[in-house]
């Protein structure tokens, strides 16, 4: 091997060809986590269960195998992983993961920004265990020659049960000769996708607890949103395809449910508190000091734009939801105008019913509520206004706007800053 192909991997350095050659993957790449690990045998994307990140996992000794091209179709491959939703998606029956898993990747593959930089038949990779070179699996190629490219991966899921479904019947139909002795096709013949597997891991798709997977959808959402931004800007998608890029633009221009991101925004907030309790044993300390019991809470501020923009109706949707967020958040409202109310500053509760009073009629100043978070002990902050006022300084812990349909749409000022739409 050539000194290109066995020197040591550099992650950061094949990121920077990304940035050359790839913007929206670059863009996409800056917000995954990647950690190297020797425990998987070459790649593969997950859901961190404990951050509800995505996280790329990668062999170092694999990647440094691999030719450039190869490297570089190997991350686009886990990208696409998780643009399709396919680390997020549900996890299929014990009998159905190996078609599954086949499945994915022909949908990956069969792209045409995919030709030519993954391993095939006539480009093998690094030697796997089983002594073959790695290779992927590809629409129209061994045991799929007959599958069409460009599908979905429910598309091909469905053909590969046809596929499985017709070699179970044949095998009932037979006498059991040509049980892998004969040339494949004949009656028995066995696995009708043999050596046809993935290469990379997809053992950890769909795990976690349904909290973990609604945080990584919505980070997802917003991960894919910027990187199409910033290709559409730039006007340079790469060798992203047109169907691809329009597939990629009707994701994130979908709908949002605002209070799934109501939701999303207050378990993003949390923080974990540890309280005594004697109902838990002290490992360290057993019958000397009472144990400790973490609970996951969030304080929240609600600053209210006293202009009028903010109805009744908007509000009354509003705190609706706050109560299916109550155990695990606690609510501070915070009424404003060009300063803030403190005098009326209360620190609402589940079913509670009291009336957001306007007692202010002045101006919109986004400093002053943001400045009384800054110096209290906050860990989010939601506006809700009509966004008719200039740009506020920076908030010390993530702040997030929701206003109307038309103000979400034409806000007065920029931000990187999430801005939601309350659809009451």
């Amino acid at each position: 091997m050539s000194d290109e192909i066995t020197k040591p991997f550099n992650l950061n350095m094949h990121t920077a060809r990304l940035l050359m050659r790839e913007p929206f993957f670059a863009a996409l790449s800056r917000r995954i986590d990647k950690t190297a690990s020797t425990s998987i045998p070459t790649a593969g994307v997950r859901v961190n269960p404990h951050t509800a990140q995505f996280e790329l996992l990668y062999n170092p000794e694999f990647m440094s195998a691999l030719k450039d091209e190869h490297q570089l179709g190997v991350l686009m491959h886990e990208f696409y992983h998780i643009i399709l939703e396919h680390v997020t998606g549900r996890k299929p029956a014990d009998g159905l993961k190996r078609i599954d898993n086949i499945a994915m990747d022909l949908a990956i593959n069969g792209l045409p920004e995919m030709k030519g930089k993954l391993p095939c038949e006539a480009d093998p990779g690094p030697l796997m265990s089983d002594g073959t070179g790695m290779k992927g699996v590809f629409p129209g190629e061994g045991p799929f020659a007959h599958l069409e490219a460009g599908q979905s991966y429910e598309w091909y899921l469905a053909a590969l049960k046809d596929m499985q479904q017709d070699q179970e019947d044949d095998e009932g139909e037979g006498s059991g000769e040509g049980s892998g002795e004969g040339d494949g096709n004949g009656p028995g013949s066995g696995d009708p996708f043999d050596g046809a597997d993935s290469f990379d891991s997809h053992d950890e798709f769909g795990d976690g607890d349904t909290t973990t997977q609604d945080i990584a959808k919505e980070r997802l959402k917003e991960a894919v949103k910027k990187a199409a931004e910033e290709a559409e800007k730039s006007r340079n998608w790469g060798s992203v395809s047109h169907s691809m890029r329009q597939d990629i633009l009707e994701r994130i221009t979908t709908k949002v449910d605002w209070r799934k991101v109501l939701r999303y925004f207050v378990k993003t907030s949390q923080r974990a508190e540890k309280r005594s309790t004697p109902r838990r044993l002290n490992k360290r300390y057993p019958r000397i000091h009472p144990g400790k019991r973490v609970r996951r809470q969030a304080k929240i501020a609600i600053s209210i734009d006293q202009s009028g923009s903010v109805d009744d109706t908007m509000l009354a949707a509003f705190f609706s939801e706050l109560n299916k967020l109550a155990e695990i958040a606690e609510f501070t409202v915070v009424p404003f105008d060009t300063v803030v109310a403190e005098s009326k500053i209360y620190t609402w509760k589940k079913g509670q019913n009291k009336k957001t009073e306007r007692v202010m009629r002045g101006g919109t100043c986004f400093n002053a509520p943001t400045k009384y978070v800054n110096n209290g002990n906050f860990d989010g902050h939601i506006v809700l206004t009509d966004l008719c006022a200039p740009k506020p300084i920076a908030s010390k812990c993530q702040r997030m706007w929701m206003t109307t349909k038309a103000n979400a749409a034409r806000p007065y000022f920029q931000t990187n800053e999430r801005i939601i739409a309350i659809d009451a």
